[in-house]
């Protein structure tokens, strides 16, 4: 499968490897996908295995279907490019907002 995410046979979306290579290819948004990772991982991530922080499944089944129609639909690479810098835009803003206040 050619995509940002695969759906498992528990109907979990995950990331594939075109994902990590696409924020790869952008130095900049490394630590925003980082950051956004631990952000949408649940509370206690660490307790259950895989230990690795995930958003829930639900969570991402949601989110792909407000975006393509379709909760099993395939994520392009340059979607999660977009979306990460639309996220380190927002926090600079932030930033730039509470300094101001």
């Amino acid at each position: 499968m050619n995509s940002t995410s695969e759906v498992t046979q528990s109907g979990r979306p995950q990331l594939g490897a075109s994902a990590v290579f696409a924020v790869l290819r952008h130095p900049s948004l490394w630590f925003t996908a980082v950051r956004q990772m631990f952000r949408l991982a649940p509370n206690g991530w660490w307790r259950t295995a895989p230990f690795l922080p995930r958003p829930d499944a639900r969570y991402l089944r949601f989110r792909l279907e407000t975006q393509y129609g379709d909760s099993v639909h395939s994520t392009e690479p340059r979607d999660l490019v977009t979306y990460l810098a639309w996220c380190r835009s927002y926090q600079r803003d932030l930033r730039r907002r509470r300094a101001r206040a």
